[in-house]
Parts: C-alpha cells; structure tokens; sequence
C-alpha cells in the first residue's frame, strides 16, 4: 500500500511539472505571435463560401495540420467550442480540399476551415508550430494566444472571458 501511494505521488508530481512546463513553453513561443488586433474582414472556407467576422463576438482562430498529432488530440476540443462561438481554424499545409474534407468526415468534425495550402494566413500569424490558438473579444482585440494543446474546459473559460 505504501508503494502504491509513493508511485500515485510520483505521477501527480510529474503531471504537476510537466504542466507548468507546458505552460512555460506555451508563454515562450506565444511571445512570436502576431499580438496586434485581427484585421481580417472576411475570409474563404474549403466549400468557397466567404466567411465575414461578426462586428459583436468573440471568435477564436485555430491553426492547425492533419499531420499534427497534438493537433489530433485537441481537435475534438475544438469541434466542441465550434457548437457555441465563432470559430475559424486553419489547415495549414495539409494538402487540397478534397483531402482536408475527407479528414474531417473520417472523424466527424464539423467545424469551419479555411485551408491554407500556402501557409498565407500563417505567415501572416507568424505561425512556427502547431496547434496554435488565438482568441479575439467582439472589438477582435487579441485577448489570448497559446501554442500547444488547450483543454475543452480552457477554451470555454477563455472565450466566456472574450465575451465580457
């Protein structure tokens, strides 16, 4: 029994470090970031249709690739914010429409894309890895960036604040 305790202690210590690590990193990288207040008006999705930000919520932008493992791992987080705000995510050299769309009925994701085969909007983000989230209030100032996987609950907590 003392064994089992030492070892279940060992684990929180270690969930504990490589959590503040991840933060730390997240921090570090997010300083790259293009900080400033989103400028884009529209954008296109996969299907063609013209996205146009809405004046009066927040929205997040998420940066991501159908070849990121932790982008796998948060996508159902994203998929399920997707239900409640505004959210746009970006495939970033993740190949043509067609390859993109069969991703996402694969894992039933129905969430908005706009693939970004030329790395345009992510040259324009200064995207260096992947996932990258970043969190706009309804005056589309920047009031959150990470890089890295982001909880459900996180991402819910982070665009509740954006809707202050």
């Amino acid at each position: 029994m003392n064994r089992l305790k030492h070892y279940l202690k060992e684990i929180a210590i270690f969930i504990v470090v490589m959590t503040i690590f991840a933060n730390i990193l997240s921090i570090y990288k997010s300083s790259d970031l293009n900080n400033e207040a989103l400028t884009l008006n529209s954008i296109t999705l996969m299907n063609n249709e013209l996205y146009s930000f809405k004046e009066d919520k927040p929205i997040l932008i998420h940066f991501w690739a159908t070849w990121c493992p932790t982008c796998k791992l948060e996508a159902s987080n994203i998929e399920m914010i997707s239900k409640q705000y505004e959210v746009i995510s970006v495939a970033v050299n993740s190949g043509s429409n067609k390859e993109i769309q069969n991703y996402l009925n694969e894992h039933g994701f129905t969430f908005k894309v706009v693939n970004d085969q030329q790395s345009i909007y992510s040259s324009e983000f200064k995207i260096a890895a992947f996932p990258t989230t970043f969190i706009y209030d309804k005056n589309r100032n920047l009031v959150f960036s990470e890089v890295g996987y982001t909880s459900t609950i996180g991402l819910y907590f982070r665009m509740l604040w954006a809707s202050l």
